[in-house]
């Protein structure tokens, strides 16, 4: 069986979560009628402590629909250079509502800074496009951001009357490296998406949350946008089973993560800071062998997506057993190359 470094969105659904799903029970979500897209959702609210939930098919859907629902045509988000929202998504908030997206460059630590995000608000002038809404997200590459800074960008935004979402395809996993409930975090936006199909393990869906109002208008865009299911239930099941029984467990992938980083640094790999904060790992090599790595990983049943800046991902699929391997066959490719 291969070993999959490449994403933790290569997870497979286990043989309980499978069965979650062939017995679900199912309705018409699209007129609020399937019972357990309705359980995951209030699953989602309990958690998170927001008034709503609303079940998507991708994180990228998720975010176009919670930019779609803050903004208006001619209006902006403030987002980093590498959120994936800005950078991964095919550039959809401006293709398809016209939003302008304004960057900034982020901290090393993942952070925007705010004195950089209140430069790039626009003044109320007809020259500019009205600045809404300033997005986040939690973790990026990796990094979680710190209750401290998430404090500060929330009372900056108050101030600002900007709204303030999060890109929260990992924040399961910001939340256990930090030691608390998702309602810590949620606290201090107004909107954040949880992507279910990564490290906790469900083959498909996200999830958007926010007030009662916001995800009543997310909902018309979800439909417009191609979002709206029948009988969901049978993929809510799986979204179900992963926030009861896969969230504890992401700790496993975050101390697989460092042990990882620890065993590639004694046999001399260049690991790029911070390391590995929760389950993502990102080390250095020359363009040359990381050339080679990738197919020599390969041909001995490990995928890594080989780079001069490489990342790794552990998660439910991978054992530390497997890690051993891993760290076996670098050792081995780089003592041919020595």
């Amino acid at each position: 069986m291969l070993i999959d470094l490449r994403s933790d969105t290569v997870t497979q659904p286990s043989a309980e979560m499978r069965t979650a799903m062939a017995q679900a029970d199912v309705g018409d979500d699209v007129y609020g009628d399937d019972p357990t897209v309705n359980a995951l959702q209030a699953e989602a609210v309990r958690l998170s402590g927001k008034e709503a939930a609303l079940f998507l098919p991708t994180g990228t859907q998720a975010n176009l629909v919670a930019l779609l629902s803050h903004c208006q045509r001619g209006e902006e988000y403030i987002v980093g250079q590498q959120a994936h929202n800005y950078k991964y998504e095919a550039g959809g908030a401006a293709v398809l509502g016209s939003i302008q997206p304004q960057p900034i460059e982020a901290n090393p630590d993942g952070t925007l800074p705010l004195d950089k995000v209140a430069a790039a608000i626009k003044p109320d002038d007809i020259h500019f496009a009205k600045t809404r809404l300033l997005s986040l997200e939690n973790t990026i590459s990796g990094r979680v951001l710190p209750l401290e800074y998430l404090q500060q960008a929330w009372q900056f935004t108050r101030e600002h009357k900007l709204a303030l979402h999060i890109d929260g395809a990992r924040i399961f996993n910001a939340a256990v490296a930090l030691n608390v409930p998702l309602k810590t975090l949620a606290q201090y936006c107004d909107t954040f998406t949880i992507c279910l199909s990564k490290g906790l393990g469900a083959p498909v869906g996200s999830l958007l949350c926010g007030s009662e109002e916001f995800i009543q208008r997310a909902n018309r865009w979800r439909k417009m946008t191609g979002g709206g299911m029948r009988q969901a239930g049978i993929l809510a099941a799986a979204g179900l089973y992963a926030l009861e029984h896969n969230v504890e467990r992401l700790k496993e992938d975050h101390d697989n993560a460092k042990w990882l980083e620890q065993q590639l640094r004694d046999i001399g790999v260049d690991i790029a800071e911070p390391g590995a904060q929760t389950n993502v790992l990102y080390l250095r090599q020359s363009p040359e062998l990381a050339a080679k790595l990738g197919p020599w990983m390969r041909e001995r049943g490990v995928l890594i997506s080989a780079g001069p800046l490489t990342r790794i991902l552990t998660h439910l699929n991978v054992s530390r057993q497997d890690l051993q391997k891993v760290v076996d066959l670098w050792r081995e490719f780089l003592q041919q190359r020595a």
